[in-house]
């Protein structure tokens, strides 16, 4: 285990060491990113169920599952990190670099990291709910979680537990209550509430069967 550790504390370092050899706008950039990589999560949440309105029910079912399982996710590495006090790199790793943000106050713990728990959790919810996003959330959530090192903040063990964490917890979550929302979403899709319907969307739309040739009545002329 404490090898373990001190390999994490030296790649700690030379990303650090890398961090500050970058370029300004690339450090910024990462500043940036680090915190709105989260707001991109969210729109991303609203647009997989935006585009479900129109879908089957077990579509918006997963569609709505996501942002939750995503929260699931938090509360479960939020639990943790305050059973285990483990403190920040930023003060606890001699000969480190200064970080390129503030470092968190004492007693805001370190692992694990749960900005990279929620990147783990909407990167494997978007990717059950909405096919082919995987090739987006995924590199994502790695680069979230990579940035919480390289602006100094996190452990590289902090932002790897909390990936493997979230997207764990959100898998499960989806998998365990597809089921009864799908249910709920049918119920939805079915009220007199034009609000409701809105929100659950109509589902897919059906087009009427086209209608048969009716045949030609044979006068009786023709006997």
């Amino acid at each position: 285990m404490n090898t373990l550790l001190d390999l994490s504390d030296r790649l700690y370092l030379d990303i650090a060491d890398l961090a500050h050899s970058t370029p300004h706008w690339f450090q910024w950039l990462a500043e940036v990113w680090t915190e709105a990589g989260l707001l991109l999560f969210g729109a991303l949440f609203l647009t997989g169920w935006w585009r479900s309105r129109e879908g089957a029910s077990r579509m918006m079912a997963l569609a709505l599952l996501a942002p939750l399982a995503t929260a699931f996710g938090y509360v479960v590495s939020e639990g943790l990190k305050s059973l285990i006090d483990e403190d920040r790199p930023c003060r606890a790793v001699l000969g480190a670099p200064t970080s390129l943000v503030t470092c968190p106050p004492y007693g805001d713990w370190s692992f694990p990291s749960n900005h990279s728990a929620i990147a783990g959790a909407a990167a494997i919810a978007l990717a059950l709910s909405w096919r082919g996003i995987v090739w987006l959330t995924v590199p994502m959530a790695l680069l979230m979680a990579f940035s919480r090192v390289f602006v100094g903040v996190h452990y590289p063990h902090d932002v790897t537990f909390g990936l493997l964490l979230g997207g764990l917890v959100a898998f499960l979550v989806m998998r365990a209550a597809v089921r009864p929302v799908d249910t709920l979403v049918e119920t939805a899709r079915s009220s007199r509430s034009s609000a409701v319907v809105w929100c659950a969307g109509r589902g897919p739309r059906t087009h009427p069967a086209p209608h048969a040739e009716q045949p030609q009545r044979v006068g009786h002329g023709g006997y």
